[in-house]
């Protein structure tokens, strides 16, 4: 079942990054080849930008967002080693933002630019 099984707690702390100060637990139906069961957890502590979206483009998308949970997920997937592959991760992402109740387009769009432009952001190593 695809679901976040709790609220994001997060405190900003440098103008730019924001830390998560309560476990952060996400359920997903994505098969994660370095995780079972299927759950993502983001642990206390953990550092997010929330969405790298190009300064350019923050008009239109802005690094915070409806798709903010998501967005946490997924660098939790990009920034660890061993939880996913790259594909899996972004996966993650799509499914998570729907779940997130964000519109088709914005998914696709958030979508296409992780995969196109994503490779040099991965660090977790599967």
């Amino acid at each position: 079942m695809v679901r976040f099984e709790n609220a994001l707690d997060v405190r900003f702390i440098d103008g730019h990054n924001w830390r998560v100060d309560e476990d952060f637990y996400y359920d997903t139906d994505v098969h994660l080849s370095g995780h079972i069961p299927d759950q993502v957890v983001v642990l206390r502590g953990f550092t997010t930008d929330f969405a790298s979206i190009p300064r350019l483009l923050w008009n239109i998308l802005p690094p915070i967002g409806s798709y903010g949970k998501a967005a946490v997920i997924h660098d939790c997937l990009y920034r660890t080693k061993g939880l996913a592959t790259r594909a899996e991760a972004d996966r993650v992402l799509l499914e998570a933002m729907k779940a997130s109740g964000v519109d088709w387009l914005t998914r696709w769009v958030i979508y296409v630019g992780v995969r196109v432009d994503g490779s040099t952001s991965y660090r977790g190593g599967l």
